[in-house]
C-alpha cells in the first residue's frame, strides 16, 4: 500500500486565508470525483470559511472530557475506518486534548498518510519549530504549539497563502478574523505592520529553502550537473595568501548586487595535509567571510581546479571569484596555473579573475626550517669531505674492479651522505666523486678528460642519479618534519579548542590554555583606547593601549612590554610575556589570536545582551502595564463614575434600595481600583528591587482568617484545617496577607458552585506548607509556569478578572520572604497552590540557675 500525499497551506499569520484555500482545493477535488471528507476544520466563527464547507462530508468529531470540561477533537479511528481518498485536517500544529490517541495532530496526520490516505492541512510559520524563538523575539509571544520542520518539509506540496500586512489588517478591522472585542488589542499587538512584515519574510525565506531542497533533489534524481541560475551563489576561492581579504570583499560586492545571493568561501587543502598555508591568515579570513554574511568551507584535493569546480557545481554556484596568480612569469610559462585552468573548465559558471597587489610577484618563502638539523648537515659535509677520498684509496687498492663497479660504489657513498646530511652534502659528494672517478678511474688517468663515450655516459648517469637521490632524501626528510610539525600544531589546536569548549568563559579559557601550551608567564589582549573625544588613538601614543583580557602574572600593558606581539587587526593585539616564540610557533599563536578576537566579540555581545535584557523586560512590562491599566481601569472607573453621577443627578429621585445599590456599586468599584493599584505598586517595587520586607514570626492560624476577612462574604464557605501545634512561619505579616488573598481569590474564582476551596497546613523539613485546594477545571501541567507571568490569565476570555497580576505578584512576594509557590494537581481534578515558608528559628533554651 502506497503512502498518501501531504499538501500543506503555509501562512505568515492567522487570517491570511489558509483554511479557505484548503477548502477550495477540497471542493475542486470533490467536483472531479475524488472521495473527500473533512476530518477537522476550525472556522473560528468566520462565515465565509463556514460557507466554503458546503455539502462536503464531515466525519463527526470525538468528544473528550478533561478536568470536567468537554472538548472535541478529530476522530482518528473514524477517519481511518471511513478510508476516503482525501481528508481535510486543519491546524497541523494543534495539541490534542489529553485522552486522544496522539498528543499532536501532526502525529494523527502521519497515521492517516501511512494508511494510504492523502491529506490537506494548514500551518502558520510561527508554529515551525526551527523559527519558534525568532518569532517570539519579533512578536513578544511564545508559540507553545509547534510542529517539527521535517514534517512540513516532507510534504509533497507546500503552498504559500500570502497577503500583504495592510490587507490583513483591513480584514481584521472589518471583523473577518476575530470577534469585535478582540480587534483593537490584536491590531495594537500581534498584528502590527512590522510584525506581519517580518513574519511574511520568514515564511517566504522558509519556503525558498524548501524549494531549493526540491530543486536539488530533482537535479540529483535526473543526474543534472549543469549549473541552473535559479539563485545567485558566489564562491570565492581562498589560498591562505595575503590577497584573500581583497577577494572576499570583492566577492561580497558581487553577491550584494543580487538580492538574496549566497556568499561561500572555500579553501582547497592538499590531501596529504601538508599545505604550506598560514592558519592564522585563514582564520582571520574566515572571520571576515562570516562577518559579511557568508559561510566558510574547506575541501581536500590534489587537483585544485578540479576540487574547486566540484565544490562550485555541488552548491550550484553561478559565479566564482579567483585571485590572479602570484607566480612569476617563468612559472606561468611552464604551467597555466589554477586561474586559467579553472576558467577553461568552468562551463556555465562565470569566473572573475581579480587582480591584487601580490599578483605576479611570485610565492614568497614561508620560512620553512631546514629538513635536517645543523649537526646532521655538518656530519654530512664531513662524510663527503673525508669519505669520498677514503673510498678512492680503498678502490685503488683493489685493481681488479671495473669502472662500472667503481661508479656503483661511489653512488652508494653519495646515497649514504644524502641519508646522513641531506641535499647539499650529497651534491658536494656527487661533484667530488665525479671528479675523483674522472681523475683516478677513467682513462686517460690523472687527467680531467674522458677518452671513451661509454665512460662519459656512465659518469653522467652517476651524477644524475646522485643528484636525484639526494633530492628525494632531502624532500622526504622535509616532509617528515612538516608532518610532525603539522601533527603537533593540530594537537595544540585541538587541546586549546577543547579548553575553550569546556570553559564557562571562552576568552579566559583560550588565553589560559595558550599560556599553558607555550609555558608563558602571561598573555594579554590589548585594544587601542579612544581619546577623550571618542576618536581612535595612534598605537605610538602614550597610554594608547588598554588591557581588555589577561591571564598570568604581570601581563603586558603595551605591545612593547612583552616578548611577542601578535596583531589581530587595526585595534587588537595579543601580547605574550615570558619568552620569545619560534617563528613556527608564532603561526599557531596568530591562529589563536584570531579566535581570541572572536571570543572577545562574543563576550561583549553577551554583555550587551545581558544589559539589554532587563531593559527589554522593563519595556515589555511597561508596555503590558499601560495596556492592562488602560483596559482594566476603565470598567471600575466607569462603574463608579456612573453610580456617583446618578446619585448626584437632581433630575432623578432614587428610592432607598436603589440608592444603596448604587453606593454598593461605587464602593465595590473603588475597592477593585484599590486592589489593582496596590498590586501594580507592589509589582513595580518587585521589578525595581525596592520592596521593603520585614520578616517576623507569624502563625498561619492568625494570618489565614485575616486574609479571608479581607475577601469578604465570598470567602465565608472556605474551609480551613490548620493544626494548633503548627510552628510559626518566618514572613512579613502584610505581604503574607496579600499573598493569601490573591491565592484564595484565584481558587474561589475557579471553584465550581457549592464546592468551595479548602486550606490546609503542615510542617516538613524546616518549612511550613500551606495548601489552597480547589476542585475546578485545573491547569495542564505544561502551562503551570504560564499562570505566573505578569499580565497573563489562562484562557483570557473575560474582561472582569483584572490585569492578571495576582499569581505573579504572589510568587514574587513569597520569594521576597524566602518562600515559594508551586502548583500541584488536585486528586480527582482541580488545582492546588502550595505556599512554602521557612519555619522561624527557635531560640535555644535558657540554662537554669546553678544548683
Amino acid at each position: 500500500m502506497s503512502r498518501g500525499e501531504l499538501r500543506i497551506y503555509l501562512g505568515a499569520a492567522p487570517g491570511v486565508g489558509k483554511t479557505y484555500a484548503m477548502l477550495e482545493e477540497a471542493r475542486r477535488r470533490a467536483e472531479r470525483g475524488t472521495d473527500v471528507v473533512i476530518g477537522f476544520v476550525e472556522t473560528h466563527g468566520r462565515p465565509h470559511t463556514a460557507a466554503m464547507i458546503g455539502d462536503l462530508e464531515q466525519v463527526p468529531r470525538r468528544a473528550i472530557t478533561y478536568r470536567g470540561v468537554e472538548f472535541t477533537e478529530m476522530d482518528l479511528d473514524a477517519v481511518l475506518a471511513r478510508r476516503p481518498e482525501l481528508v481535510v485536517v486543519d491546524e497541523l500544529a494543534h495539541t490534542n486534548v489529553p485522552g486522544a490517541r496522539n498528543d499532536k495532530r501532526w502525529r494523527d496526520v502521519q497515521e492517516i498518510l501511512d494508511a494510504g490516505i492523502s491529506v490537506l492541512s494548514t500551518v502558520n510559520v510561527q508554529h515551525l519549530e526551527s523559527i519558534n524563538d525568532v518569532v517570539a523575539q519579533i512578536t513578544g509571544t511564545t508559540q507553545r504549539e509547534t510542529v517539527p520542520d521535517e514534517v512540513v518539509r516532507a510534504a509533497e506540496q507546500v503552498e504559500l497563502v500570502d497577503m500583504t500586512p495592510e490587507a490583513l489588517r483591513r480584514r481584521m478591522a472589518h471583523g473577518n478574523i476575530y470577534r469585535p472585542d478582540r480587534i483593537d488589542a490584536a491590531l495594537g499587538n500581534y498584528f502590527r505592520v512590522g510584525n506581519l512584515t517580518a513574519l511574511r519574510e520568514l515564511a517566504l525565506l522558509w519556503l525558498a529553502d524548501k524549494v531549493d531542497e526540491q530543486l536539488d533533489a530533482y537535479r540529483a534524481q535526473q543526474g543534472i550537473s549543469d549549473t541552473w541560475e535559479a539563485r545567485e551563489r558566489v564562491v570565492v576561492a581562498l589560498t591562505g595568501g595575503p590577497e584573500g581579504d581583497t577577494l572576499i570583499r570583492r566577492a561580497a560586492r558581487v553577491a550584494a548586487r543580487s538580492k538574496g545571493a549566497d556568499l561561500l568561501a572555500v579553501h582547497v587543502a592538499r590531501s596529504d595535509g601538508l599545505a604550506g598555508v598560514d592558519p592564522a591568515r585563514l582564520a582571520r579570513q574566515r572571520v571576515l567571510v562570516e562577518s559579511l554574511g557568508g559561510t566558510y568551507h574547506q575541501v581536500l584535493g590534489t587537483d585544485v581546479p578540479a576540487a574547486l569546480l566540484d565544490f562550485a557545481r555541488g552548491v550550484n554556484a553561478t559565479q566564482l571569484v579567483l585571485g590572479a596568480s602570484r607566480r612569476g612569469r617563468f612559472a606561468q610559462v611552464l604551467s597555466r596555473g589554477v586561474g586559467v585552468t579553472t576558467t577553461a573548465l568552468s562551463g556555465p559558471i562565470d569566473v572573475h579573475l581579480v587582480t591584487h597587489p601580490e599578483a605576479g610577484r611570485g610565492r614568497r618563502a614561508t620560512g620553512v626550517p631546514a629538513a635536517l638539523s645543523r649537526r646532521r648537515r655538518l656530519l654530512g659535509f664531513a662524510l663527503a669531505g673525508f669519505g669520498m677520498p677514503l673510498l678512492t684509496v680503498l678502490l685503488r687498492a683493489l685493481p681488479d674492479l671495473t669502472l662500472t663497479n667503481d661508479i656503483l660504489l661511489f653512488l652508494a657513498g653519495v646515497v649514504g651522505v644524502a641519508l646522513v646530511g641531506g641535499r647539499w652534502p650529497a651534491l658536494v659528494a656527487a661533484l667530488g666523486g665525479s671528479l675523483l672517478l674522472n681523475w683516478f678511474f677513467t682513462p686517460p688517468y690523472h687527467a680531467l678528460t674522458i677518452a671513451e663515450a661509454d665512460n662519459l655516459l656512465a659518469l653522467g648517469v652517476f651524477v644524475g642519479v646522485a643528484v636525484a637521490v639526494s633530492w628525494v632524501v632531502d624532500v622526504a626528510a622535509r616532509r617528515t618534519r612538516e608532518a610532525a610539525r603539522a601533527s603537533a600544531d593540530a594537537q595544540t589546536l585541538a587541546t586549546v579548542a577543547g579548553g575553550v569548549l569546556r570553559g564557562e568563559r571562552p576568552l579566559p579559557a583560550l588565553l589560559g590554555r595558550l599560556r599553558e601550551t607555550f609555558a608563558l608567564r602571561a598573555v594579554s589582549v590589548l585594544e587601542l583606547a579612544p581619546d577623550a573625544q571618542g576618536r581612535p588613538t595612534r598605537a605610538r601614543d602614550e597610554g594608547a593601549w588598554r588591557v581588555v583580557a589577561s591571564v598570568g602574572e604581570s601581563p603586558a600593558g603595551s605591545p612593547g612590554a612583552g616578548e611577542t606581539a601578535v596583531p589581530v587587526d587595526d585595534r587588537l593585539t595579543v601580547v605574550l610575556s615570558g619568552r620569545r616564540l619560534e617563528a613556527a610557533d608564532r603561526r599557531i599563536v596568530e591562529a589563536f589570536a584570531a579566535q581570541a578576537a572572536v571570543a572577545l566579540r562574543q563576550e561583549r555581545l553577551a554583555e550587551e545582551a545581558a544589559t539589554a535584557r532587563p531593559l527589554a523586560e522593563a519595556d515589555r512590562m511597561r508596555t503590558a502595564l499601560l495596556a492592562a491599566v488602560s483596559h482594566d481601569l476603565r470598567t471600575p472607573l466607569a462603574s463608579a463614575k456612573a453610580a456617583v453621577s446618578s446619585l448626584r443627578s437632581p433630575d432623578i429621585e432614587f428610592e432607598a434600595e436603589d440608592r444603596d445599590e448604587l453606593l454598593a456599586t461605587a464602593d465595590e468599584s473603588l475597592d477593585r481600583l484599590g486592589r489593582l493599584v496596590a498590586n501594580l505598586l507592589d509589582m513595580s517595587r518587585l521589578q525595581a528591587g525596592a520592596l521593603g520586607v520585614s520578616v517576623t514570626a507569624i502563625g498561619l492560624e492568625d494570618a489565614v482568617p485575616l486574609a479571608l476577612d479581607e475577601l469578604g462574604p465570598v470567602a465565608a464557605d472556605v474551609t480551613t484545617d490548620i493544626p494548633a501545634d503548627l510552628p510559626a512561619a518566618s514572613a512579613d505579616p502584610g505581604l503574607l496577607e496579600r499573598v493569601l488573598v490573591n491565592i484564595v481569590a484565584n481558587a474561589l474564582r475557579h471553584s465550581p458552585p457549592g464546592q468551595p476551596p479548602t486550606i490546609t497546613a503542615s510542617a516538613h523539613a524546616g518549612q511550613v506548607e500551606l495548601r489552597v485546594i480547589d476542585t475546578g477545571p485545573g491547569i495542564p501541567e505544561d502551562q503551570w509556569e504560564h499562570v505566573f507571568l505578569p499580565f497573563q490569565r489562562l484562557g483570557d476570555r473575560d474582561n472582569q478578572t483584572g490585569v492578571g497580576l495576582g499569581l505573579a505578584l504572589s510568587r514574587g512576594l513569597a520569594e521576597a520572604m524566602g518562600g515559594s509557590i508551586t502548583p500541584e494537581t488536585t486528586p480527582g481534578g482541580g488545582l492546588t497552590m502550595v505556599l512554602r515558608l521557612p519555619v522561624t528559628a527557635q531560640p535555644p533554651p535558657s540554662e537554669g540557675p546553678p544548683a
